[in-house]
């Protein structure tokens, strides 16, 4: 059970008041926060706002390097996740509970041909703001080299993707070690 406060004596009061006149404390006049001074316009910024967003959709002929690769065994997984990418997310893509919405087949290309079909592709997952998709590399060992070459090259190429914001190997029904499914940034939005 609460007790009620009798109200302060009006000497409390009075000297209080007192107090605070003393201390400089001056009556709120306005209870409205005060945003600060405006911003000014800074052309620059501007500029340089509108020459970044220009340079982000030009459509340049290549965004993935043809350079060496690190080679990966054939039944090595794939897996690979920006940092800041939430934990419980990742963890839905390996587990094959986020649908992928489109896929591409890598089989029986040439590496350039395969670097080419890849980025078309993901241009077009991206613009369609997909947000899931299955890229099937294969496993088989290069003519030249004792290694799967277009899964080694499509694990580089991925991560230099800027859409790219995780790929993991695909679950067995999928195409286990020979495919992965790659999880996308919509257009707008941050990882």
């Amino acid at each position: 059970m609460s007790r009620r406060r009798p109200p302060p004596d009006e000497d409390d009061v009075s000297a209080f008041r007192q107090a605070l006149h003393e201390a400089g404390v001056r009556r709120i006049v306005s209870d409205r926060a005060d945003a600060g001074r405006p911003r000014r316009k800074d052309p620059s910024a501007a500029e340089r706002r509108a020459a970044a967003v220009a340079a982000g959709n030009s459509d340049t002929t290549s965004r993935t390097s043809d350079g060496r690769v690190e080679p990966v065994r054939p039944s090595e997984p794939l897996d690979f996740a920006l940092p800041d990418l939430p934990h419980r997310t990742r963890t839905q893509l390996k587990r094959g509970r986020i649908a992928w919405e489109a896929g591409l087949d890598l089989h029986g290309l040439t590496l350039d041909e395969a670097r080419s079909e890849l980025e078309g592709f993901l241009r077009d997952a991206t613009a369609g703001r997909m947000r899931c998709v299955l890229i099937v590399h294969g496993k088989a060992w290069g003519s030249t080299a004792d290694y799967p070459v277009i899964k080694s090259h499509v694990n580089a190429w991925l991560r230099e993707w800027p859409a790219v914001l995780a790929f993991c190997s695909a679950l067995d029904a999928d195409g286990g070690t020979g495919a992965v499914y790659v999880l996308l940034r919509r257009r707008g939005q941050d990882a």
